[in-house]
């Protein structure tokens, strides 16, 4: 379980920094570091045996149905992305105190970066690529939040969306790739996966899932042709770009290449995709890195060529290559933190980060330009630095490598790659560095206070003694997750500084010669440059991206024109189209089930409702006729559940029938009573034809399937309705025990539902809408007598006789026919029909119910029934039921299902009064009538029957 709380600190944690931040900013900045520090204290605990070979596995099964568990487990590598994202967070969390202004919400900014990192940690550790896919999808959301973080800036905003725009789109690519390689291999679980090698490579379903997943890791990691949104990223605070390029997000992309490793990698497929996209990437984006007048800018288009360097490696397939790509994402994250955050400590400071207005801060800022220039010497890869290691040892395997036959074109490609790294190193140190001072800086250089640069003079120590020794600081962790990208196969592999005079090194050392030419010829190179075509990755997305919303414009302007009518259309003759398609596609048989025997009750009862629907259909327009033809559909319907003995079935629609007639009846005082003619005879012609063939598609069906033998969990059902759910009723037990998670939900959606309408109608009383209502007339006479004492006294000994009848149901419903959700509709008729009889103000007046109340308390009790099994350690809402045998009484059964029941009662009493009674008060200031203060409209306390209550 330590590995679930890994990944769960960071979200817990998230709830801190807002809390903390009225303490102040220290004691936010501390709070949200002892949440890292934390996870990381823990991840370190299984460090030892991670680095011995051993795989940590944790978890717990929650849909194993969908192949969807929570499932975790430590590796090498997840240990080296794990560790590295911990590790610079808390490095990231100590800088951002000192970098963010007192203007900036500091405490909104951590609880993104924890959100972030706890998405990050579980990508890295999840086993089963569902949960991985959820955790993938929260690191696009996520840094969405954390690079729009200054919302104020345009190109804040417009960062953030591209970002979402292109890593989710990715995601989706994603997602089908990883549903289509778990389907091959049978199971959702990764460390299933990593052994079905060659069932994945043999399946002709290799391929799509190959592109699909490639796909989303290269949109992910900036890769050509999706490299443009990183640099566009750098609107965000300078502590998210160094979190961004060096532990998270960019090298979430290269993670997966490396888990997925061992069963994507060895084909021909995967060398020509991967190689040639990270190869290309990796000269393309050092060329635009080296001519970016922007520090950031910079810094970033150099991590979108080293990501090329680090796929390019991973493409090769070699078991060498993989362990050097695997070297260089540690290098690559020590020295690139380093070097954003000396950038972020340069604009603080010197007021800027273009280039051009920078120089001579050596002199300035010491401190700052000597993490700089050991940061940047790494990155170009000068010997006896991290950087220069796990570059040989790059250089080194593209000499084994040819592509199409060419054994020059990838080390000629990779050196000159190289080259440009250091270009564009050498560039960072010395147009912002060396030089004399100026004078004309935005603000007055100066090295930061401690805090501010401690952070990055940690990750250069590491650089360093990476560097002087790569076997004792590197060499057990790059073995550990090189072997877990291998699968084993990785061969002996010991970190030297000095491996002799060979390929590799001759290859540097004209990397590291041609980078000083160019940078000596700068102006010459840059005016080259800007003589040659420039195209812009950005506009093409703009253009791209404008073309698709006018064209999804146009498509949703064009199928969504607010006509319902339309709507319906389209899905009907969709569905007759699909209908025939699938009759004419296969063989039919005539059914072998023997018809029921024709009754002359069923024919009346088949006059009655076809003529309910020729007279709906034909008389629409009158509004209070068509509400009558529907009821009358809702009763015969309920005739016919009692005729084929479902007695629950009739109680309830005829529950339902009443409270939506009075419903609809309400609703109908605030509309004209005819319908306007809104359809020509064409239209109408036409929807009594795609009527009619749906009708007789669907009447078809019906009968394949009734006169055709089928099984069904009835017998189920009825077998276990006593033994399993104590109740002889077997509709309620499949509502409050087998399906009960079911009725759950329907209540709860039953709740939401009646808020919605309360708040609707709400909005119609205040407001504009509520000057407009009270100015509305209706154009219909009123009643002498809106009050009735008839209806009145027979409402009253109605009401208890109701409420009765409704506990009754209530209390039998498990054995007899009724349950809570009849009981609620009988009971909220007794109700609604107070409010009919006396009036909205004065029936409030008398029955003071919260029902918004009683619709929470509804589901809190159905609620705390499930959880009570639970406790017991069974699966939620699991009933209990036993039988006591009390004094005088007899045989008594008791069920937990009964608390169950009495919650789905309170949810439906509270939802179904909750809406009508707001209906009543709209017709309340509808009417510009005072509301009647006696319940009748002849006052009961004198004989004058012209005296009327205060109305």
């Amino acid at each position: 379980m330590n590995l679930a709380l890994i990944v769960m600190l960071p979200f817990l944690g998230a709830l801190l920094p807002g809390l903390m931040i009225r303490s102040g900013r220290n004691a936010c900045a501390t709070a949200t570091a002892s949440v890292t520090v934390l996870a990381l204290g823990l991840l370190l605990v299984h460090a030892p045996a991670v680095l011995q070979g051993e795989t940590i596995k944790a978890g717990w099964d929650w849909l194993p149905g969908l192949g969807l568990n929570v499932n975790f487990f430590l590796d090498g590598l997840g240990l080296l992305f794990a560790g590295l994202i911990l590790g610079i967070g808390l490095l990231i969390i100590i800088y951002a105190r000192f970098y963010l202004s007192e203007k900036d919400p500091m405490g909104l900014f951590y609880t993104y970066l924890l959100l972030f990192q706890g998405a990050m940690v579980g990508v890295v550790l999840s086993d089963n690529i569902l949960l991985l896919l959820i955790f993938w999808e929260l690191t696009s959301l996520s840094s969405f939040l954390l690079i729009g973080y200054w919302k104020h800036l345009p190109e804040g905003r417009q960062g953030a969306r591209m970002a979402l725009a292109v890593t989710g789109g990715g995601g989706l690519a994603m997602i089908a790739g990883m549903l289509i390689l778990g389907n091959i291999a049978g199971s959702y679980e990764l460390s299933v996966i990593l052994g079905e090698v060659e069932k994945i490579q043999a399946s002709p379903l290799y391929l799509p899932a190959l592109v699909l997943i490639l796909i989303g890791c290269f949109s992910k990691s900036a890769q050509f042709p999706f490299h443009f949104w990183l640099p566009h990223a750098m609107a965000a605070p300078t502590p998210v770009s160094a979190y961004l390029h060096s532990a998270t997000m960019v090298k979430a992309g290269v993670f997966l290449l490396a888990r997925l490793w061992p069963v994507l990698a060895g084909t021909d497929a995967w060398f020509y995709l991967v190689t040639t996209t990270g190869l290309f990437t990796m000269v393309l984006a050092a060329g635009i890195a080296l001519f970016k007048d922007d520090l950031k800018g910079l810094l970033a288009y150099s991590t979108v060529s080293h990501l090329g360097l680090v796929t390019m490696l991973f493409g090769l397939g070699t078991p060498m290559a993989a362990a050097a790509g695997v070297f260089h994402i540690i290098n690559h994250a020590t020295f690139k933190a380093a070097l954003f955050m000396s950038a972020g400590i340069v604009d603080h400071e010197a007021g800027t980060r273009h280039i051009p207005r920078l120089g001579g801060l050596m002199h300035l800022m010491p401190i700052t330009a000597t993490l700089a220039m050991l940061a940047a010497a790494s990155m170009a890869g000068v010997p006896l630095l991290n950087g220069f290691l796990s570059k040989e040892m790059m250089l080194e395997q593209t000499t084994h490598a040819q592509w199409a036959g060419l054994p020059w074109l990838i080390p000629f490609a990779a050196t000159l790659g190289a080259l440009l790294s250091v270009a564009y190193s050498l560039r960072y140190v010395v147009h912002v560095f060396m030089g004399p001072k100026r004078t004309d800086y935005p603000a007055k250089p100066h090295d930061p206070r401690p805090g501010f640069w401690l952070p990055p003079a940690i990750l250069v120590l590491l650089v360093v003694l990476i560097g002087l020794f790569p076997e004792a600081m590197a060499g057990p962790l790059v073995r550990a997750a090189g072997a877990a990208v291998t699968a084993g196969a990785l061969p002996e592999l010991h970190l030297a500084i000095w491996h002799g005079v060979n390929s590799a090194l001759v290859m540097s050392m004209l990397a590291l010669a041609g980078g000083l030419v160019v940078i000596l010829r700068y102006p010459e190179v840059w005016a080259r440059w800007r003589a040659g075509p420039h195209p812009e990755a950005k506009s093409m997305y703009d253009a791209v991206l404008a073309r698709v919303v006018k064209l999804t414009q146009f498509g949703i302007h064009s199928a969504h024109n607010g006509s319902l009518q339309r709507y319906l259309a389209l899905m009907v003759i969709a569905s007759i189209v699909l209908g025939y398609v699938g009759f004419t596609s296969a063989e039919h048989v005539a059914g072998q089930r023997e018809t029921l025997v024709f009754s002359p009750l069923a024919l009346v009862l088949w006059v009655l409702l076809a003529g309910a629907c020729w007279l709906l259909v034909t008389r629409h327009r009158q509004r209070l006729l068509a509400v009558v033809a529907v009821s009358v559909v809702g009763l015969i319907v309920s005739v016919g559940f009692l005729y084929f003995s479902a007695p629950d079935l009739a109680l309830t629609q005829i529950s339902v029938e009443v409270v939506t007639t009075v419903l609809m009846l309400l609703a109908l005082y605030f509309l004209p009573k005819r319908t306007p003619v809104e359809s020509s005879p064409v239209r109408r012609g036409r929807d009594g034809v795609l009527a009619a063939l749906a009708g007789l598609g669907v009447g078809g069906l019906c009968w394949a399937v009734l006169t055709r033998d089928f099984s069904t969990l009835s017998g189920y059902y009825l077998e276990q309705s006593v033994p399993g759910g104590g109740g002889t009723n077997v509709v309620n037990v499949i509502l409050v025990d087998f399906r009960g998670f079911d009725t759950f939900g329907e209540i709860i959606v039953l709740g939401i539902a009646a808020l919605a309408i309360y708040a609707l109608l709400d909005g119609a009383l205040r407001g504009s809408a509520g000057a407009r209502l009270e100015a509305w007339q209706p154009d219909m006479p009123r009643a002498a007598d809106r009050h009735p004492m008839m209806m009145v006294v027979a409402t009253r000994v109605m009401l208890p006789l109701a409420l009765m009848v409704g506990v009754y149901i209530l209390l039998r419903g498990h054995n007899m026919p009724g349950g809570g959700f009849i009981a609620g509709l009988v009971v909220s008729i007794a109700l609604i029909m107070q409010y009919m009889a006396s009036g909205f103000q004065w029936a409030a007046s008398k029955m003071r119910v919260d029902y918004d109340a009683l619709i929470g308390l509804g589901i809190l009790l159905a609620g705390a029934t499930g959880i009570a099994a639970m406790v017991t350690d069974h699966p939620f809402l699991t009933s209990a039921h036993d039988y006591v045998y009390p004094p005088l009484i007899g045989k008594v059964e008791l069920a937990s299902a009964m608390a169950f029941d009495v919650g789905v009662f309170l949810t439906v009493v509270g939802a179904v009064m909750l809406a009508l009674a707001q209906v009543s008060r709209l017709g309340l200031v509808a009417g510009h009538e005072p509301a009647n203060i006696s319940p009748m409209d002849v006052d009961p306390s004198t004989s004058t029957q012209d005296q009327r209550g205060t109305r």
